[in-house]
């Protein structure tokens, strides 16, 4: 029997007061929502939540809005860097790319890993090539990069220091990573994750994005989740997969296990970022230790919301 879909999308958690002084708040909605319809129309078809994770991964990578795909932040040398992972809740695949360049779907370049390597993760000058081999379709810089980020490049030059996805010299602002989660009619699972990682990073840093159980994972038995946040902070508490243990070994509806899983991440090494959660009965989640979050959903295949909080 067909059960009612849901999706659920981010883009980004931390301090969004610079949102609102620049009175962005509607791009950010019509961003969100048009998305949100784009992955509706794939899952109402029928099509699966792999897909329809792929596809909304690929809507936010290519919104020059969110630090991924287009519009990511630029690492120590002024390049684009990014990490991305994909994860099918019915078998546990997942695929995973970290320190690409040039490539305009990171996310795409995770799915292909997934469907044709044996492999989970690869990195660097390897994942290039496979990318290469696969013909996933490559940009040159200046597709990547707009002048907000350039800016904050410079801030941070000047600083000596790395720095979130629009932090200034003050308190950090909104911490930049994409992501959906899913479930469609079959009941089954799929969770995305992408991100350009964190302002003039250095010494081949990689977040918790592209680390299965930090920053994605998907099980049918359990949930979807997709994370944002200090990446450091979500690798150590793997906190992906330590919500899923709580469905799984606890009993905790998708969100009992958000808010759970937020408040051991605080407890453990007092972290900032944010999750969304789809469990395996379709009801979606969102827990986050920032102030506010960038997310919209769609449960059970009813209408589409979006907040900015």
């Amino acid at each position: 029997m067909d059960k009612p879909f849901s999706l659920m999308i981010h883009g980004g958690s931390g301090t969004l007061e610079h949102i609102k002084r620049e009175g962005s708040e509607a791009d950010f909605t019509r961003s969100l929502h048009d998305i949100l319809e784009a992955g509706r129309k794939i899952l109402a078809a029928g099509g699966g939540a792999l897909d329809a994770v792929e596809h909304c991964a690929i809507c936010l990578e290519n919104d020059p809005l969110y630090n991924a795909g287009r519009g990511s932040v630029l690492n120590e040398y002024g390049e684009v860097e990014m990490d991305a992972a994909i994860m099918d809740g019915r078998d546990l695949d997942a695929g995973s790319v970290a320190g690409i360049t040039y490539i305009k779907n990171p996310i795409a370049l995770a799915r292909c890993v997934l469907d044709k390597s044996e492999h989970v993760m690869l990195i660097g000058k390897g994942a290039m090539e496979f990318a290469k081999l696969h013909s996933i379709t490559r940009m040159e810089d200046d597709y990547f990069v707009v002048e907000s980020r350039i800016r904050q490049w410079r801030e941070a030059q000047q600083s000596g220091r790395m720095m979130l996805d629009h932090e200034d010299a003050e308190p950090q602002y909104k911490l930049g990573t994409i992501g959906a989660v899913a479930r469609d009619q079959a009941g089954n699972l799929a969770a995305a994750t992408s991100t350009g990682g964190i302002v003039n990073k250095r010494w081949g840093r990689v977040g918790d994005s592209p680390i299965i159980g930090a920053g994605v994972f998907a099980d049918n038995e359990t949930c979807a989740v997709s994370a944002t946040g200090y990446g450091e902070q979500f690798q150590r508490t793997v906190l992906s997969k330590t919500i899923s243990d709580l469905i799984y070994f606890k009993g905790l509806s998708g969100p009992e296990a958000a808010k759970a899983g937020i408040q051991y991440l605080v407890d453990k090494v007092n972290g900032l970022g944010g999750v969304i959660v789809i469990d395996q009965m379709g009801r979606c989640a969102v827990g986050h230790s920032t102030s506010g979050m960038i997310y919209g959903w769609i449960e059970h295949g009813g209408d589409t919301y979006c907040k900015l909080s």
